[in-house]
């Protein structure tokens, strides 16, 4: 299980993981509600040779809880690796939650402590079907404590009727609405509002797909054959037409949550690739959240956006 401990705010959220917390919180309190609070420490890495201990150049990240004699070894990084804590992340997070006109809603610890990710709900956000589909515009914000890994800021929606989410970086192919800072400089929160404010648009952008999809009739030997290419048959020992995954797909086709809500398009058929990816997809609730956010599942998305709307033109 990924998810070591979380907290979130008014409605349970998507992945029903979690306890609920008072939307009154400070940051630091917010930080020990979802179980991040400890501080992370750079320590130098020896071998022992000949009974003597000699560098190797390289630097261990340790978790240290705070008040607890508890140390749990995270990863190996080089010496001009640069890091913000997480009271530093946290602080950001809710600076950017009183300016942008959002408020924090889930954050949490996942894979003992390599990753702290917060969301925010947005005032913005978009419907169809005259107000019946209703898709919520979110901020992510993933602090990770592994090396080759950056601290990234991304937009990401929720379709309510499903709980399905999706990034908003699947716009059209259009610049993401998302923020890397590697660590090899110093997180500079200015520069990430600065250059987040630059891509507000893209949550247009993606309604733009979503009301073009929403209004594209498929075929079903159509999203038979969209299903078949996003889940292909590896193996066809068993002489098998198609991978199980798209046999679930056609099966949850007219039953998933909300499928009525654009019948016989091709919004209903990329839905079903979102909710099977957030709810059915995975050993649990847990590595499906992880997949979501950083995994297969949310490239998943990826392709199933671009590939229904080559399919719907």
């Amino acid at each position: 299980h990924l998810v070591e401990s979380m907290a979130y705010v008014g409605e349970t959220p998507w992945h029903g993981l979690g306890m609920s917390v008072s939307d009154k919180l400070t940051p630091a309190e917010m930080q020990e509600a979802c179980g991040a609070n400890f501080e992370v420490l750079k320590e130098p890495e020896y071998v022992e040779y000949n009974g003597r201990k000699i560098k190797t150049g390289n630097y261990s990240l340790l978790r240290k809880n705070f008040g607890k004699d508890y140390v749990k070894f995270l990863d190996s990084v080089s010496e001009d690796w640069i890091f913000p804590q997480p009271s530093e992340g946290f602080d950001f997070f809710t600076e950017m939650c009183k300016e942008g006109g959002i408020h924090m809603h889930t954050a949490g610890v996942l894979d003992e402590g390599r990753m702290i990710w917060a969301m925010a709900k947005a005032n913005s956000g978009f419907s169809l079907f005259k107000g019946k589909d209703v898709i919520e515009s979110n901020l992510l914000f993933s602090l990770p404590y592994q090396y080759g890994k950056s601290t990234i800021i991304m937009g990401t929606n929720v379709r309510v009727v499903c709980n399905n989410t999706l990034q908003a970086a699947l716009s059209s192919g259009k610049k993401d609405l998302m923020v890397r800072v590697n660590h090899r400089r110093e997180f500079n929160p200015e520069q990430v509002k600065e250059i987040l404010n630059l891509n507000t648009d893209r949550l247009e952008a993606y309604k733009e797909a979503a009301e073009f999809l929403s209004k594209k009739k498929a075929k079903l030997e159509d999203v038979q054959e969209y299903f078949d290419k996003l889940f292909p048959l590896t193996s066809n020992k068993k002489g098998k037409e198609r991978s199980r995954n798209a046999t679930m797909l056609m099966d949850i086709l007219e039953s998933q949550p909300g499928a009525e809500l654009g019948a016989g398009t091709w919004w209903q058929a990329f839905n079903a690739v979102t909710y099977a990816t957030d709810h059915l997809i995975g050993n649990n609730d847990s590595t499906r959240l992880y997949s979501a956010f950083y995994g297969p599942g949310r490239n998943r998305k990826v392709d199933a956006l671009k590939l229904a709307t080559v399919m719907a033109k």
